[in-house]
Formats: C-alpha cells, sequence, structure tokens
C-alpha cells in the first residue's frame, strides 16, 4: 500500500492480551505502525498467543516511556477517546476523522493514540492531541474493549485506502517544504517558547497555567500550524523578548 500509514499508539496498556488483540485487529486491516507507552507486561506470550498470526507487528513494536516521544515526527495527533472535556476540542466521528486525514494530511505522518483500558487518556495526554476522535455506541454502555476500537477505526481507514485510488493527496508537500504540517515536536516546542513568553510578561499565571494552555492549544490545533508558520510566531516572541 503506498499511503503512509498512521501510527497507532497504545499508553499504558495494562493486559498483555490486549496488545496482541489490537496487533491482531491491526493486520487485518494492513496497518503495521505499532507504539507502546509503558506497557506493564510485554513482552509476553499471551500478547504472542492473542495476536493469532500477528507476531511481526508484536516483533516491530515500537516501546517508549513517554505520549511525547511517541508522537515525535507525527503531523497530526487525534486521541481516540469517549470521554469529553469542558475546553472545547475538535472532535470526529471515525468516518469524518478519515476524510479529515485523507484530505489535509494525505503522505504525512499522522497518530491515533488509545488510552488505558479502564482510564483512558489524561488531560494532559490529550493536550498532545490536535484533535479528538469518539466513535459512536450506546450512550449507555459506550465503553470498548481496546482490540475492538483499534478495529473500528482501523476499518474506516482500509475501507478509504481502497477506494481512494483517484484520491488528491492535498496535504503531502514533502518534508522539506516550508509549507508542510509542522511535526508534534515543533509545534511542543513553539508552545514552551510562548508559554515562557506569556509568564515573562505577566500574561499567565505561573501558579495555575492550565486553564490557559488548553485554551490556547485548542486555538492553533484549529490552525493547524506549518513549519513555516511556527518559525514565523517563534521569530515574534523572539523579538517580543528582545524588548
Amino acid at each position: 500500500m503506498t499511503e503512509l500509514q498512521p501510527k497507532i499508539i497504545l499508553v499504558e496498556p495494562s493486559h498483555p492480551g490486549n496488545i496482541g488483540a489490537a496487533a491482531r485487529a491491526m493486520k487485518t486491516m494492513s496497518l503495521s505502525q505499532l507504539v507502546l507507552v509503558k506497557p506493564k507486561q510485554f513482552p509476553h506470550p499471551e500478547a504472542v498467543a492473542r495476536a493469532s498470526r500477528a507476531d511481526d507487528i508484536l516483533d516491530n513494536a515500537q516501546t517508549v516511556a513517554s505520549l511525547a516521544t511517541a508522537v515525535e515526527g507525527c503531523h497530526w495527533v487525534v486521541g481516540i477517546t469517549a470521554r469529553t472535556r469542558k475546553i472545547s476540542s475538535q472532535i470526529y466521528t471515525p468516518r469524518e476523522l478519515m476524510e479529515k486525514m485523507l484530505d489535509q494530511f494525505a503522505g504525512l505522518q499522522v497518530a491515533w493514540v488509545f488510552g488505558r483500558e479502564r482510564s483512558g487518556l489524561s488531560n494532559e495526554e490529550l493536550d498532545l492531541c490536535q484533535a479528538i476522535c469518539t466513535i459512536p455506541a450506546d450512550t449507555e454502555y459506550s465503553s470498548l474493549n481496546l482490540a475492538a476500537a483499534v478495529q473500528i477505526i482501523g476499518y474506516e481507514w482500509f475501507s478509504r485506502i481502497h477506494g481512494m485510488a483517484t484520491h488528491r493527496r492535498t496535504g503531502s508537500k514533502g518534508d522539506d517544504s516550508a509549507n508542510s504540517m509542522a511535526a508534534a515536536e515543533e509545534v511542543e516546542g513553539f508552545y514552551q517558547h510562548l508559554w515562557d513568553s506569556l509568564v515573562a510578561s505577566d500574561f499567565m499565571d505561573p501558579v495555575n497555567p492550565k486553564p490557559l494552555k488548553r485554551k490556547i492549544r485548542r486555538l492553533f490545533d484549529r490552525a493547524g500550524l506549518t513549519r513555516a508558520e511556527v518559525n514565523i510566531l517563534r521569530g515574534i516572541l523572539k523579538s517580543f523578548n528582545k524588548q
């Protein structure tokens, strides 16, 4: 398949069997990039047993210590969660997510982030995501098994990829283009620069900065910053800091 595959990131999966089942779900949908953030038990025989001949995905899985590390090099990070937050964020259904991804981020590295089996993703982890995807389900029982969630999102991607032979890749401009989307670590570098500047100017309270930080993140997440735009914004901050 020629389309750049999204990364499947599982944050602190607690049961090795769920890792194996997620790998099996991935393989049925031609997905292979698995990243595990601080898994409780991995490698593990039960993961291999539940993978059911998707051993190659487990063998090539990357294990990292933080979500920030997992999303390095990614241009669009999407949190898959059933939780809603007080601060508004861009929320997609799986089908809407694929439309957005293939229209604006084709040829770029996208990450889908799945949270813990019991508690999902924390607010701090969702801060690292530029968008949120929720899977429609019964309001009385909306909790999905981890592998089932991976399967549903993977199916929407697989079905769109196989139906887009003539799809227009508007988002692919090449890694060296100033107009290409900024990678996650580039955006985070801009945010840290901005936080430092806002604290130095007494605009942001360093004791309780989170509410303002999240509102600002949502503002720039909607914009979808390019590398050139990040450089411009950081240049503006540097010029202010010189005064």
